[in-house]
């Protein structure tokens, strides 16, 4: 059986080490196939713009003018089509993928809605509650939440397992 030299690099070294930038716009360059062959066969017209960003490769569908990528830019359609894409890009690679989908500005949107979020959170806190717990939400979405949380002055900490996992937030 022959090793793919991707494949290779990825069994020389834990599974989960951090990619270099070359393996990052690698994964986004397999992404970037994967995701085209998707918008092909759904007849979605949009543009792929690539990135390096925090140790992530980042894949971002824009519509061209009067293009369609709005069918599929929903917070929960962006988070599958990211796991599909990820599974693609980790088949492909051998690798453990963080890669980041955004579709028509759905991670923009999604900041905002979790600056909402927080913002609600702090307001219960700031009238008296000892904590505001947010409901559960994806690893990224919880960076995010920790990082605004931050900002406004705040801690948080994620508790629970699996698909349970949420955030708390209290005073700092």
């Amino acid at each position: 059986m022959t090793t793919s030299p991707e494949l290779a690099s990825a069994e020389q070294r834990h599974d989960r080490t951090p990619a270099t930038v070359e393996e990052l716009e690698q994964e986004g360059d397999v992404a970037a196939d994967f995701l085209e062959g998707l918008l092909d066969i759904a007849d979605i017209d949009g543009d792929l713009d690539l990135d390096v960003r925090a140790g992530r490769a980042y894949v971002s569908v824009e519509a061209p003018a009067g293009g369609s990528v709005d069918l599929i830019a929903a917070p929960d359609t962006v988070q599958a089509l990211q796991e599909l894409t990820r599974i693609a890009v980790q088949n492909r690679t051998g690798r453990f993928s963080r890669l980041i989908l955004d579709i028509g500005g759905s991670r923009d949107a999604r900041q905002h809605q979790l600056e909402a979020l927080v913002d609600r959170a702090i307001a219960r806190i700031e009238e008296g509650a000892s904590q505001a717990s947010l409901p559960a939400m994806s690893s990224y979405e919880r960076k995010v939440v920790h990082d605004i949380v931050a900002v406004r002055g705040f801690v948080s900490e994620s508790y629970g397992e699996g698909a349970d996992r949420h955030t708390v937030i209290r005073r700092g």
